[in-house]
């Protein structure tokens, strides 16, 4: 893709819409919705990079209630014309083709490669890349499993969802105290999955959330890694203008 002059790739992760309860979420909602609108004027495509939801599963009639302003909104820009792409992360990893069917909007599965204006991305929402975190990875191959979802899809929406919401909730992602803090290059897997990434292939820009704080790491002396923070502490996202990849913060006023 190569981005017409005044337009912009912006990049988005981690909302956690939901949690902890509807009514607490929904003023972030409402935030992100403001910001989706403000940014359709100029946005060449939107990146959504997972979490969206703090828990999504699809039945094959039923899809979880609530998030109307920002499925309402996506559905907006998308009849506009603006691509959007959307990656899932490890609290909606059970997203099926929804998205795609209603909004038409790709939803990708592992980390993908783009090119913008001559620039290399590799995108995606971060989770279980990386070395260490065996537990979380076992976790994962159990829960994406077809058999698990197969078995899920047995328990009655209204149960079933709230029991997922609960456990999402408690998810440690949400408030962990290492999420609080950078660990240092060394100890920071998605950097070292990064380094590990330019050995074979170089990109000019990594770019992921998960890790629920912002970073801007400088890999060597072409290659950067971004992380894009969340929406629910610090309001950040990434806006890319064809040269210069940026993160920024919301207006504490919107």
């Amino acid at each position: 893709m190569q981005i017409p002059n005044g337009k912009y790739i912006y990049f988005s992760s981690d909302n956690h819409l939901g949690a902890p309860t509807a009514e607490e979420s929904l003023p972030r909602e409402k935030k992100f919705v403001a910001w989706l609108d403000s940014i359709k004027h100029d946005a060449a495509a939107i990146f959504l990079l997972g979490d969206l939801f703090d828990f999504w599963f699809e039945y094959k009639t039923v899809v979880p209630k609530g998030f109307v302003r920002t499925l309402g909104k996506l559905a907006e820009l998308r009849d506009a014309g603006i691509p959007i792409y959307f990656f899932v992360g490890n609290h909606d990893l059970w997203m099926d083709d929804y998205f795609e069917t209603e909004l038409n909007i790709p939803v990708y599965h592992k980390p993908k490669e783009f090119t913008f204006n001559n620039k290399t991305f590799l995108i995606g929402h971060g989770d279980g890349l990386g070395p260490g975190d065996k537990g979380y990875k076992r976790m994962k191959k159990v829960f994406t499993n077809p058999f698990s979802k197969w078995l899920f899809r047995w328990l009655h929406p209204d149960l079933g969802v709230r029991l997922a919401q609960y456990m999402s909730v408690k998810n440690k992602l949400i408030s962990g105290d290492e999420d609080a803090k950078f660990l240092g290059e060394d100890n920071e897997w998605l950097v070292q999955y990064c380094k590990r990434k330019l050995e074979s292939k170089h990109y000019d820009f990594f770019v992921f959330g998960h890790r629920h704080l912002p970073m801007e790491v400088q890999l060597n002396d072409t290659s950067k890694y971004f992380n894009l923070g969340d929406w629910i502490n610090y309001y950040t996202y990434g806006k890319f203008d064809g040269e210069k990849f940026e993160l920024k913060e919301l207006d504490p006023k919107s």
